[in-house]
């Protein structure tokens, strides 16, 4: 065979699994990618069918109270998002994108193996209630076992999460014309594999928990994960591989560390002498795209100032300016990402307290059937499914038009939409919430828990729509905003500053739900008994500081100058990002 037959066979920045370079026609592609979209489907199936109904579990089941129930959901979410930084870093210092999955969906799956062992032995859960009143609390014992479960499954969602989408782009070349438009497909399906894996686990799953009961539920879930795990391990031979790239949090933390060694150092007035991208080696020179120099967060700029004293150059004892520079864009993004918490506050919302609220209502449709509380947020699925066409074909020609923007609205202003959303949905939950008080007291039914309240659950829907579709703006305007912002050498760690927002939001919630507990214990807001609280003044409290946290974003978006904008001021040419797919 000619050489130049075979060069165009192998890629040359990707190996099989024996460490060959890969053959594009025996490796990657489309078999191997639905093999890591599997996985993925199971995973999400998995971890939303534990999630989205365990607010229900810990009250009925494990009989705690209603905020400690809702601390207990947002703490295992907001755990699962934040250990995505954890799961990348592995992967991208150590293990290698494939051994993080194959690990941490091991790990997963013994989360929910043991989880689903407590629902089936009786010493593992407390008694039932005796007439719905005498109810005994979970015992430490029992506590323990659950969290354990509960926080191996976030451990492996957090591995899983941090590698899965990025070892799936890795199976088609980036410099390859077709397999490009192909990786663009795959990041579609992806999506759509998510909310497929959503959709399934509000409807079916959690009518299985709720009829047949837990152990069943819990029991699919741990079959799916398994089989999930399967699927993806039967791909090895046809798999991918590529170099570790090492963590850009390594980078970061060595252009602290350098500046803070040489803060008393005095810069030198001409540039040229710091230390930048063009005193490295060829090799090391094409990885890196000088950027130009910048006057903000000037003591950054320390780090790259030559010591003569140093035997061997490190990331410990010199910084290359256009890695300083870097770590500025990182540091111009976080008022942007820390504005944008709030949002998964509220969204937090609606799988702990709408759960709670959905559960004392009337949700029979006919006379026979009754729709499971935890599956009303299938309408907050729908409506991300929903917005996203709509946003494509509606307001993006709108946009287009009166914004003079190709892409129609930008990232910011995507984030600042769905923002917006936020503030209604707690308004219309707060108004709902009222309402349902009032009904329960015209009936006289606010002291038991347990009574159905004559109101249909369908009340409930504006709030879950208002979120949903907020997602869908705040969701793909995050991801588009850290993906271009972020320097191309830091895009994996782009996708967990974004996941890390959601992680926070859960953390927040809980926070406020243990503060407002504390403070409203004589008057309780959040009471066990939904019935003797005040949950739509906790609702009011997050429409206030939703609203405010949107003038503090608003004057944060404004000062924010867009990388490509402040480049095309330099006279420097971007390289080409691409685009979301979910955009």
């Amino acid at each position: 065979m000619a050489l130049s037959e075979t060069q165009g066979k192998l890629i040359q920045d990707a190996w099989d699994y024996k460490g060959r370079p890969a053959d594009r026609s025996k490796t990657g592609g489309w078999i191997s990618a639905a093999m890591i979209l599997g996985g993925e489907a199971c995973e999400r199936l998995t971890t939303l069918g534990i999630a989205v109904n365990l607010v229900t579990y810990m009250t009925g089941t494990m009989h705690v109270g209603n905020a400690t129930a809702a601390n207990t959901t947002t703490n295992f979410l907001g755990t699962s998002f934040m250990l995505c930084l954890f799961g990348g870093f592995i992967a991208d210092t150590f293990l290698g994108r494939y051994l993080t999955i194959a690990i941490f969906a091991t790990v997963q799956a013994m989360g929910v193996t043991i989880l689903t062992i407590s629902t089936i032995v009786p010493s593992l859960r407390p008694p039932k209630c005796v007439n719905n009143t005498d109810c005994i609390p979970a015992n430490g014992t029992q506590l323990s076992v659950l969290y354990s479960a509960l926080y191996l499954i976030a451990l492996g969602t957090g591995g899983l999460k941090s590698s899965v989408s990025g070892f799936g782009s890795d199976q088609f070349d980036d410099n390859d014309p077709k397999e490009r438009k192909q990786m663009t497909m795959f990041f579609s399906w992806f999506f759509f594999l998510i909310n497929v894996g959503s959709l399934a686990a509000v409807t079916f799953l959690v009518y299985i928990q709720d009829n047949l009961g837990r152990k069943w539920g819990y029991g699919i879930c741990a079959c799916a994960i398994l089989m999930g795990l399967t699927v993806f391990l039967s791909g090895t031979k046809r798999y991918r591989f590529k170099k570790l790239v090492g963590s850009p949090l390594t980078q970061i933390a060595g252009v602290f560390v350098c500046a803070w060694r040489k803060r008393r150092l005095d810069l030198p007035s001409d540039l040229s002498l710091l230390y930048d991208v063009d005193d490295l080696e060829d090799g090391r020179k094409k990885k890196k795209q000088k950027l130009p120099h910048s006057k903000q967060f000037r003591f950054l700029d320390k780090a790259a100032i030559k010591d003569p004293g140093a035997t061997v150059a490190n990331n410990w004892n010199l910084s290359t300016l256009t890695d300083v520079e870097e770590v500025k864009l990182v540091i111009r993004m976080l008022p942007i990402w820390a504005t944008t918490i709030i949002f998964w506050t509220v969204y937090a919302q609606m799988t702990t307290f709408s759960v709670s609220q959905a559960s004392t209502m009337d949700r029979h449709i006919g006379k026979s059937f009754e729709i499971p509380a935890a599956s009303l947020t299938v309408f907050f699925v729908g409506s991300i499914l929903l917005t996203v066409p709509i946003y494509d074909r509606i307001i993006v020609p709108i946009a287009r038009k009166v914004l003079k923007n190709p892409h129609g609205l930008t990232p910011l202003q995507r984030i600042a939409v769905g923002l917006v959303l936020s503030i209604f949905a707690m308004v219309a939950a707060s108004l709902t919430e009222e309402k349902r008080l009032r009904v329960a007291r015209s009936h006289g039914l606010t002291n038991d828990s347990t009574a159905e309240i004559p109101l249909s659950v369908f009340w409930l829907v504006p709030q879950f729509l208002f979120v949903g579709s907020g997602e869908a703006f705040t969701y793909i305007g995050q991801l588009d905003f850290f993906l271009r912002e972020c320097p191309k050498g830091m895009k994996t760690m782009s996708t967990g500053l974004f996941l890390s927002t959601l992680s926070l939001g859960f953390f927040v919630s809980s926070s406020l739900v243990s503060i407002v507990h504390k403070v409203t214990r004589n008057k309780p807001w959040l009471a066990d008994n939904l019935n003797h609280g005040r949950l739509y003044n906790f609702y009011w409290l997050l429409a206030i500081l939703s609203s405010l946290n949107l003038i503090i974003y608003l004057v944060c978006a404004k000062w924010y100058v867009y990388k490509d904008k402040r480049f095309a001021e330099e006279g420097i040419e971007l390289e080409e990002v691409d685009e979301p797919a979910f955009h």
